[in-house]
């Protein structure tokens, strides 16, 4: 197997955040999950009370010869709000916030480049306010959550019709 990174985001339900890396060539793997919290383990119910400290979270395996850190993070801005720190969409509270979690030093300075670029684009009228943080344990989420849109794709599709995520990608990146 080629060199492998991870990435790993948080943006809200985690079933809308692995289709769009899935797709991509040089992603080898996306996994929902929980990082940034302070029990070791968490189960879904745990994480959703929304008092364990973790983000539902996405891991990306990939290969950086074939896609780049950069490429993927542009992938990820563009699947979020980062002007909400409530959480992202329909999905409210300290579970459902966005974040970047970066492996290294490379990471965070690619990470925060694209940050202050993405502020200074002028795209968005309030603050951004997507932390980048270091990445620290993750866990995997309960085998039926992983590949949700494959799995249960019309749950998948229900969920992500009423969120209102699709509506702000498009008014936000789709102009």
């Amino acid at each position: 197997m080629s060199n492998t990174n991870k990435a790993t985001f948080a943006g809200g339900c985690f079933w809308c955040m692995v289709k769009p890396f899935d797709q991509w060539d040089g992603v080898h793997r996306v996994i929902s999950g929980y990082t940034g919290g302070k029990l070791e383990n968490p189960t879904y119910e745990e994480v959703k009370k929304g008092d364990t400290g973790h983000y539902e979270a996405v891991q990306i395996t990939f290969d950086p010869a074939i896609i780049k850190y950069e490429t993927i993070l542009d992938l990820y801005w563009k699947q979020i709000d980062p002007t909400d720190d409530g959480g992202q969409f329909q999905d409210r509270g300290d579970q459902y916030r966005a974040a970047v979690f970066y492996h290294d030093e490379q990471q965070l300075e690619i990470a925060a480049a694209s940050k202050q670029a993405l502020e200074q684009s002028g795209k968005f009228s309030k603050p951004i306010v997507t932390e980048i943080l270091p990445a620290v344990t993750f866990y995997p989420a309960e085998d039926y959550h992983q590949d949700f849109y494959k799995k249960s794709a019309k749950e998948y599709e229900e969920d992500r019709a009423k969120s209102g995520r699709d509506e702000f990608i498009a008014k936000v990146w789709k102009k």
